[in-house]
């Protein structure tokens, strides 16, 4: 059988990750999450693609963004340190690439993630090595 994404619908995708999030109580309006969080572990279990070629695996995010987002690449010196801020207009997502972050006493390393409710303030730490951070938000940063 010739391999074939397309499953399900978007909607169908957002109702998904709903339906994980509530099942293992994640709340994805109130929370910064992240990919270390003993919630997001069983919450990523409960999305598992398996519609995927083999010598894959695959997972499918528990965040939801209402609209349009826009992408960055970020680039942070070692041991810079980024005050307290918010994105007001909307959630975002950040990937660590390289180096690491230290947030709330855990340090994110490449492949490492973290999603950030719209309104929720927040701060971290660049780690020794620098950084390099794919992220996405609901809100345009000039």
């Amino acid at each position: 059988m010739a391999f074939q994404p397309n499953t399900m619908t978007f909607a169908q995708g957002v109702q998904r990750v709903e339906a994980a999030c509530k099942a293992s109580g994640l709340d994805l309006a109130k929370d910064i999450v992240t990919s270390k969080d003993t919630a997001v572990k069983k919450t990523i279990g409960n999305l598992t693609v398996k519609n995927i070629p083999g010598g894959f695996s695959k997972f499918q995010l528990p965040v939801i963004f209402d609209g349009p987002t826009q992408t960055y690449m970020s680039f942070g010196a070692p041991n810079t340190v980024v005050p307290l801020h918010s994105h007001d207009e909307g959630a975002g997502l950040r990937v660590i690439m390289f180096g690491s972050i230290l947030f709330k006493g855990q340090e994110l390393t490449s492949g490492d993630w973290m999603y950030i409710p719209a309104g929720k303030k927040y701060e971290f730490e660049v780690g020794p090595m620098g950084v390099g951070v794919f992220y996405c938000y609901r809100c345009c940063c000039a």
